[in-house]
């Protein structure tokens, strides 16, 4: 497969993305050939019927649906699949997908160039078919969260938690083995990521999990003691909030 184009498919919403990854390719990856581009699953997945793919860079997050609805509605997959998205939390979703790939926004060259390697490398008796539904995706999956970090993806139970802290623009996790997990996203991120959960911004520069409070403190301008000793300040602003929410307990 070296000495052969990859047919490449571009799946992104996002204009300036597609041009920027078209790009990226064209300049650092010469092996690939991008036939096409789609700004999103249904023109996707017209493209996918009719024009045979060695390679689909597919966004998540689109207007019209995400990478998942596309890739359950194709009859069969036959094509390799390189994710690249802005968000992390779809990683172990990804993996369930047999995808050869997941690239976090803004892409970085290198990754890219691994990514497409790998995609020369893979024969047709070791090539797996992305034939996994979204039904097989559990509901023990669903309560965990990948951490990128410079080391690598870290899988963490999101119960395992503790809470979030605000550091210019990265945020450390500390979990309940005592790790502290740094990742490259604001609070604010960090705080969308775990949405549906026990999580309270208690401060501007805090996310705590509720369920390892241990009691709240008026004295200092008011902050929460967590089990593990850690003191929390309470913004004015949240206290109500707070101490509706340990009521309730």
């Amino acid at each position: 497969m070296e000495d052969k184009k990859l047919r490449a498919l571009i799946v992104d919403d996002e204009r300036n993305a597609r041009f920027t990854l078209r790009e990226m390719l064209q300049r650092f990856c010469p092996t690939v050939n991008v036939l096409a581009e789609a700004d999103g699953v249904a023109t996707a997945l017209d493209l996918a019927r009719e024009i045979d793919f060695d390679v689909v860079f597919l966004d998540i997050q689109m207007m019209d649906g995400s990478g998942f609805d596309f890739l359950k509605q194709l009859e069969e997959v036959n094509f390799e699949v390189i994710f690249t998205t802005a968000f992390d939390q779809f990683a172990i979703k990804a993996i369930k997908y047999s995808a050869l790939d997941y690239l976090l926004k803004p892409l970085d060259t290198e990754e890219l160039i691994a990514a497409v390697e790998k995609v020369q490398l893979r024969t047709d008796e070791s090539a797996k078919k992305l034939d996994v539904l979204l039904d097989n995706f559990s509901e023990e999956d669903k309560q965990k969260l990948v951490l990128s970090t410079s080391e690598g993806m870290h899988i963490v139970q999101i119960k395992n938690i503790i809470r979030c802290e605000a550091d210019d623009y990265y945020t450390r996790f500390f979990l309940v083995d005592g790790r502290m997990i740094m990742v490259s996203k604001t609070l604010k991120d960090s705080e969308e990521l775990l949405t549906g959960q026990a999580f309270v911004r208690s401060h501007k520069s805090h996310l705590v999990n509720m369920e390892y409070v241990k009691k709240y403190v008026k004295s200092d301008g008011g902050y929460l003691e967590l089990r593990d000793g850690t003191r929390i300040p309470v913004s004015r602003r949240k206290k109500e909030l707070i101490l509706s929410l340990i009521q309730g307990i």
